[in-house]
């Protein structure tokens, strides 16, 4: 059996195909199709008389039928947050004869549509369901179809619905994908704050909540794309297309926003052969950071040990607690700096610092000094004097660079692990190509991304994670965003 297009002459058959599928619907509680409503006879006959409609026959009768559609569709589909693809197909009024139901009828058509959207250049296909329509799931789900996102129609109020869609080539490529962070919060990070939601929106668990993990592969805080896919979830799926060589390798950035209501402890990152070694093969930790927003008149950070402290000397005044504060070297930076904190170098957030961190993925910290800091029982956070010496390189002492306010794409940072542009712009810029992921970060103002086939409006505070098989992207209007990227 084969789809065919449908003439004039199987409109009889085809309209009461369509009003016994509704029929049967109605009676199962399924609300997606009411004949008269949706689908109607008008929409039937037109799709027959603009040679969107095609049938399949089993034993002379029609036993299935869907319109097929390879240019513009529904505006109700303008805001769903696709997969990807540039020259979209579609598919509505999937139906197929009620008695014949359960015989793979349905899956032979879609195949067909593919194949017909494929011959017409059409490089993915899309659709949708009534999210009750557990049978229409499971048939996109086993056909290699992605759900995307919720999509609303005017004909059938107050049901809920979500898109799918497929990809039709090695070629096509995916959109950009809004990410929704995981947040450590509570007793995990007593030092965070309210900021999170007073400022850019995000739903936090409680307050205070210290980190909002934009992009995370971490174990119990991965980030999720629109649908609550994880994204460990999504590599497994897209593999090259989304992540590039490290289909194969372990993700290798976290990305956080950090609110430090109060300073952080003073802690020391181990690099990838101390970590190889000491915690169970994980990553080592180099990380950056642009600062966001600070107290008035700037804020101050821990970067580095004091010249001239030799390591017995801060062995000795570790032990001592307070002792230590003389050693650290203290810095002052406003919003726009730019600090680079490689493997070794001793630093620590001061209050009322809020920051973007892109960092290998790793969460191995040695705290060296809290600040002789207690919780509501008098318990001291517990510290890593040991390894926290034993990584710790005393001649690290960078200092803060500062970002000029010139528009256009400028690359920060260049190092080992990752690399930092900062983007400026009151009109348009492109951004720079993607080799195997970025992430974009809208750090202030309104900007929309845009692209062959697509756009999205960024809020504040959010984050897109970029696949590496996504299109040239252009971004337009007005503010400033952070896009980094791994080497």
């Amino acid at each position: 059996m084969e789809l065919i297009k449908a003439t004039a002459g199987d409109l009889p058959e085809l309209l009461d195909l369509y009003e016994r599928v509704s029929d049967e619907m109605e009676k199962n509680g399924l609300r997606q199709w009411h004949w008269g409503v949706y689908p109607t006879e008008e929409m039937i006959r037109d799709d027959v008389e603009q040679g969107l409609m095609y049938i399949q026959r089993a034993d002379g009768v029609i036993a299935g039928a869907v319109a097929i559609f390879d240019g513009a569709d529904e505006p109700e589909y303008a805001e769903v947050p696709w997969t990807g693809g540039v020259n979209p197909g579609y598919f509505h009024r999937l139906a197929v004869d009620p008695a014949m139901q359960g015989m793979g009828i349905a899956g032979g058509i879609l195949d067909d549509v593919q194949q017909i959207l494929r011959s017409a250049g059409c490089d993915c296909v899309r659709c949708d369901t009534n999210d009750q329509n557990a049978r229409a799931r499971r048939l996109y789900t086993k056909m290699g179809f992605s759900p995307c996102g919720p999509v609303t129609w005017d004909d059938t109020p107050g049901e809920a619905y979500t898109a799918f869609d497929k990809t039709l080539r090695r070629e096509t490529p995916m959109w950009p994908i809004r990410m929704t962070p995981a947040f450590r919060s509570g007793k995990a990070t007593p030092w965070g704050g309210g900021r999170m939601k007073e400022i850019y929106g995000k739903e936090i668990p409680e307050t205070p909540t210290g980190e909002s993990l934009e992009v995370s592969c971490i174990p119990g805080l991965e980030s999720r794309d629109p649908m609550g896919r994880t994204l460990p979830e999504l590599i497994d799926r897209y593999r090259e297309k989304l992540v590039g060589k490290y289909a194969d390798k372990p993700f290798p950035l976290l990305l956080k926003l950090i609110d430090a209501r109060l300073p952080l402890s003073v802690q020391v990152h181990p690099n990838d052969a101390y970590a190889r070694l000491h915690e169970d093969g994980k990553l080592g930790k180099n990380e950056a950071w642009l600062i966001l927003d600070t107290p008035e008149g700037g804020g101050e950070l821990v970067y580095g040990i004091q010249a001239g402290t030799s390591m017995e000397e801060l062995r000795a005044a570790c032990l001592e607690g307070s002792a230590v504060e003389p050693l650290l070297r203290r810095v002052r930076v406003r919003a726009g700096d730019i600090c680079n904190i490689p493997a070794g170098c001793v630093h620590a957030i001061g209050a009322g610092i809020m920051l973007y961190e892109i960092q290998q993925s790793s969460d191995v910290t040695y705290r060296f000094y809290d600040w002789d800091r207690t919780d509501e029982n008098g318990n001291r956070r517990e510290l890593h004097l040991r390894k926290g010496l034993e990584v710790t390189n005393l001649k690290l002492a960078p200092r803060p660079l500062h970002v000029e306010s010139a528009d256009g794409v400028r690359r920060m940072l260049d190092e080992d692990y990752f690399t930092l542009d900062v983007i400026r712009t009151h009109s348009r810029v492109s951004l720079p190509p993607v080799k195997h992921f970025g992430m974009i970060t809208l750090l202030d103002g309104e900007l929309n991304m845009t692209w062959a086939g697509g756009s999205v409006k960024m809020k504040k505070g959010e984050t897109f994670f970029l696949p590496a098989s996504a299109p040239e992207i252009t971004v337009r209007g007005e503010g400033t965003a952070a896009v980094s990227m791994p080497k």
